[in-house]
């Protein structure tokens, strides 16, 4: 039953999040909202509402141990899996030089947090810092795209554009949106905790394995179809911003609502992981690398490689 709360919750969660970025999108421009503020605001918050709910129900709910992993361990699939994935499927080149700043950004971010981690626990400290570095980066991005006239924006939109066409029934998508994401995120969390239970493993280690995969299952899919539409490098995009609003949003979020102790394997280990993942874009974003098939079937391979040692224990493997 536990196993099936938790597919039940992911479904739930999903469609949840799908339900209110479609509803809160078209009031938005019913409304006379610019792309721009929407594609910053409402879809970029909206998209990765599975992290930041589940992590603050998590935390709220006396389990932070899967709202850290879920952190570190979605930043960790989303660059290994995701991208590895899609570069399988047809090979990334970087074609905006606009990312070259939200991957320093992204390294920066990653510095940041992991700083704030290694003193033990996220309190109201770290996360009013991991905050204020969010709202820079969400600045600087709506700068750079009111400088290119919002086209990015606008092709983000395309994809939430269509439906619901009326007002009412943007209003109800948005509420049943809301609904579906609490009531998702309730689901997952006692689901997770007893799999834990049941398996004698840690809450982070299903918060970096099992939580972190499920929530990055839209980012996922989105990068796949884009992908095999010719299209790879939107997904990289994706990924850089997922990432940054996970280490910045999500965790300053969390940090707020209650302290976030951090246990010894993720500074010891997962958080390195991390680092070295977002490393590994800093060529790729700062001249240009193209991420081949090779190079995605390694970044496919490390990732079950970390799923693995998750699975075998961190301590039985690198003692």
């Amino acid at each position: 039953m536990m196993y099936l709360q938790v597919l039940i919750g992911f479904i739930v969660l999903v469609g949840g999040a799908e339900l209110l970025v479609r509803g809160a999108v078209m009031l938005a421009e019913r409304y006379g909202v610019s792309p721009m503020v929407i594609g910053m605001t409402v879809v970029a918050v909206g998209t990765s509402a599975p992290e930041l709910v589940v992590s603050v129900r998590a935390a709220m709910e006396g389990a932070p141990g899967l709202a850290v992993g879920n952190v570190v361990g979605s930043n960790i699939a989303n660059v290994l899996l995701i991208l590895g994935v899609a570069a399988l499927i047809m090979p990334i080149k970087p074609a905006e030089a606009g990312l070259r700043r939200d991957g320093a950004m992204l390294v920066g971010g990653t510095l940041l947090f992991m700083g704030l981690a290694m003193r033990g626990e996220m309190d109201v400290l770290a996360g009013v810092l991991l905050l204020i570095g969010f709202f820079v980066f969400l600045i600087i991005s709506y700068w750079r795209d009111r400088d290119s006239g919002g086209d990015e924006a606008k092709e983000v939109l395309e994809e939430f554009e269509g439906w619901p066409k009326s007002t009412l029934g943007s209003v109800v998508a948005v509420f049943i949106g809301l609904a579906g994401l609490i009531g998702g995120a309730e689901l997952l969390i006692m689901g997770g905790v007893e799999i834990a239970r049941s398996w004698g493993v840690s809450e982070e280690v299903i918060g970096l394995t099992l939580f972190a995969f499920g929530t990055s299952l839209p980012e996922l899919a989105a990068t796949v179809v884009a992908a095999w539409r010719g299209h790879a490098e939107v997904g990289l995009g994706n990924v850089v911003g997922s990432n940054l609003f996970n280490i910045l949003g999500v965790a300053g979020t969390t940090a707020l609502v209650a302290p976030l102790p951090i246990s010894a394997q993720v500074v010891g280990f997962d958080m390195w992981v991390m680092l070295a993942s977002s490393l590994l874009l800093v060529p790729v974003l700062a001249i240009g690398w193209k991420i081949s098939r090779a190079a995605g079937g390694v970044l496919f391979a490390a990732y079950i490689a970390y799923i693995w040692i998750q699975a075998q224990g961190v301590d039985n493997i690198l003692g």
